[in-house]
């Protein structure tokens, strides 16, 4: 075993969780074990150096006893998205009663629970679903999460229901003496014609540095259940954060998921899908922005196995600077997953010679009947509208804002929830250097 794996065996020693928990944390640390540590001669790893990881000391996981959630000095450098929804907020990985909301008399017959806080139905509910939905011995860092399991929060919305309001988690990354070590968890279980629509929002403060967070989503979808599900990544970019979402769509089951993260010194983003019942459809669309020296890996893994099912993957990354993306994703048509409709787009757009991107869309068919279509592209600013915008008296500096922010803006117009489109256009727009004319120009 490397260094960190040592470390991370030893911190899960220590870690407490629910007793009805211990089985799957014994399991996954005795697996944890036996795990092969990726390098660059890794495929799935081959563009992603975990050396930053292996180099630092993992002395701190979540607790209350190290990290007081009463510090409210973080609360300056981050403001949430204003929506009208069920929020968690978890500072270092512990809950935050006070900057939570109090929702008990608003789910209805949905459950929101932390998985401390959970009653027998609940533990009978997790205990079905927790690990079941991540294939963990593909996925170390799932794996890894397993071990490190202390709590969670399920969400879990019953048959025929509609979560009255969304679920916003909150999870907030913030200095400490020690280096931190964050495990985040997330369980969704949407029962047959159930529907709900979910944010996960991951920030940290300016002074940040030195934390590992590794934050792992699994859900479930029923037949026939809908569910919209939003991933935003925008923490600083000292962060180091290995993430994950598994899902497992049945018989008729609507996903349509929107991701975006901004670079860092290590980030990592698992996308896992199982079309396990026939007629589910997925619409996933993403956004990274990497920029100074910082990256971001985002792989994509789309498993057919039933016949009937859609898929439409749409990424596009604006990589500035030194900073460097790696996308890869995957669209694996089994052999009975006849009559599939499968669609992966990947556009890059370098704004600098020093930017890099390693992109690889992939379709491994073995159905034969069946309309697929995958493609990527990396290309700079495109000199002729450049020199035209130009020749319309608009600066250079000015003409490079606006094509490279109208290249994701196509992505951002589509976003269902107005309020997460409303946070993120500013916030996009400031990273990117654009005045309030400009910003009015392309919400147009």
């Amino acid at each position: 075993m490397t260094d960190f794996q040592q470390q991370a065996l030893k911190l899960a020693a220590q870690q407490q969780s629910p007793v009805w928990l211990a089985a799957l944390r014994t399991q996954a640390a005795n697996d944890w074990q036996n795990i092969i540590w990726p390098t660059r001669k890794t495929e799935h790893w081959k563009y992603t150096s975990l050396a930053s990881l292996q180099k630092s000391t993992l002395d701190v996981i979540n607790s209350p006893v190290h990290l007081a959630v009463s510090n409210t000095d973080w609360k300056s450098d981050v403001e949430f998205i204003t929506v009208d929804a069920i929020r968690l907020v978890f500072v270092n990985g512990v809950f935050d009663p006070v900057s939570s909301s109090a929702f008990s008399e608003e789910l209805g017959p949905a459950e929101v629970v932390r998985f401390s806080q959970a009653n027998a139905a609940q533990q009978n509910i997790i205990e079905q679903h927790l690990g079941k939905v991540v294939e963990g011995e593909q996925h170390l860092f799932a794996t890894l999460s397993n071990a490190w399991l202390d709590d969670g929060v399920l969400i879990h919305v019953p048959r025929n229901q509609t979560l009255a309001k969304p679920v916003y988690v909150v999870q907030v990354s913030t200095l400490s003496e020690q280096t931190t070590s964050v495990n985040q968890r997330l369980l969704v279980v949407l029962e047959d014609s159930a529907q709900a629509k979910i944010i996960e929002h991951f920030v940290s403060t300016a002074e940040q540095q030195n934390s590992f967070v590794n934050a792992l989503t699994e859900v479930v979808v029923g037949d026939n259940a809908q569910l919209q599900h939003y991933r935003l990544n925008l923490e600083e970019e000292n962060i180091q954060h290995i993430g994950a979402v598994h899902v497992n769509l049945l018989r008729n089951a609507r996903l349509r998921g929107f991701t975006l993260a901004l670079g860092s010194k290590l980030k990592r983003i698992d996308y896992q899908i199982n079309h396990r019942g026939q007629g589910a459809e997925l619409n996933l669309q993403g956004v990274y922005l990497p920029r100074n020296k910082q990256m971001v890996d985002y792989h994509s893994n789309v498993q057919h196995w039933v016949p009937h099912c859609t898929t439409s993957e749409v990424f596009r990354g604006i990589i500035a600077d030194s900073a460097q993306a790696i996308f890869n994703g995957r669209i694996y048509i089994h052999k009975d997953a006849q009559k599939t409709l499968a669609e992966l787009s990947n556009k890059n757009l370098l704004t600098s010679n020093k930017a890099e991107v390693n992109t690889k869309p992939e379709l491994e068919i073995y159905a034969d009947d069946v309309k697929c279509a995958h493609g990527a592209t990396v290309s700079q600013l495109n000199a002729t509208a450049l020199y035209y915008m130009q020749s319309r008296g608009v600066s250079r500096s000015e003409a490079e804002v606006m094509m490279s922010f109208g290249f994701i803006n196509e992505l951002l117009q589509q976003i269902p929830e107005v309020a997460v489109h409303d946070y993120l256009l500013p916030r996009l727009a400031a990273l990117f250097g654009r005045d309030q004319v400009l910003l009015e120009m392309v919400d147009e």
